[in-house]
C-alpha cells in the first residue's frame, strides 16, 4: 500500500463521485454536479484532497471556507482502506490548510444515523452541534417564477 495524498482537481471528479455514491452516509445532491464542484475547487484552491493507492482512488474530501468558517464535506474512504489513518490524514491536512488561510473554526455535517462517522469524528475530538438547512432550489424556482410574472 503506497498512499499518495494530493490536491483534488476536476479531473478526479468521475472517480470521486463514484466513491461518494458508494459510501454509506455520503449524500450526493445536485450541489455535487461537475460544474458546482469545479466552482468549489476553484474558489477553495488546494483545500480539497484525494488519496490514491496507485491508480485507485481510496479517499476524498471536500474542504473550503467562506472567509470566516471552514467546512468539510463528503469525507469518504473505501471500506477496505478504513481504519488505516487515511481519513485522519485528510482531515489534518484540511485543517492545516484552513489554518493557513486564517480560519479558526471548521464545521462538518453528519447524518444522525451515520454511527460510524459519529464515532470517527468524536475520536478526533469534534463536538456535536445542532444544524438546520433549507434547500434553495425550491426557493430559486419560486423566485424565478415571480420574476417571469413581471
Amino acid at each position: 500500500m503506497n498512499i499518495v495524498i494530493r490536491q483534488m482537481s476536476i479531473q478526479d471528479y468521475r472517480d470521486v463521485l463514484a466513491l461518494w455514491r458508494s459510501s454509506k452516509g455520503v449524500v450526493v445532491s445536485d450541489a455535487d454536479s461537475r460544474d458546482s464542484i469545479e466552482r468549489y475547487l476553484n474558489r477553495n484552491a488546494s483545500l480539497s484532497l484525494v488519496a490514491y493507492d496507485g491508480k485507485v482512488l481510496v479517499a476524498a474530501v471536500l474542504c473550503g471556507h467562506d472567509g470566516r468558517r471552514g467546512f468539510i464535506y463528503h469525507l469518504a474512504v473505501r471500506k477496505e482502506y478504513q481504519r488505516k489513518g487515511i481519513g485522519r490524514q485528510l482531515v489534518e491536512q484540511c485543517l492545516k490548510g484552513l489554518s493557513l488561510a486564517n480560519i479558526d473554526t471548521c464545521h462538518i455535517f453528519i447524518l444522525d444515523d451515520n454511527k460510524e462517522a459519529l464515532v470517527f469524528w468524536e475520536k478526533m475530538q469534534w463536538h456535536k452541534l445542532q444544524w438546520m438547512n433549507k434547500s434553495l432550489i425550491i426557493m430559486s424556482s419560486r423566485m424565478s417564477d415571480r420574476l417571469n410574472d413581471k
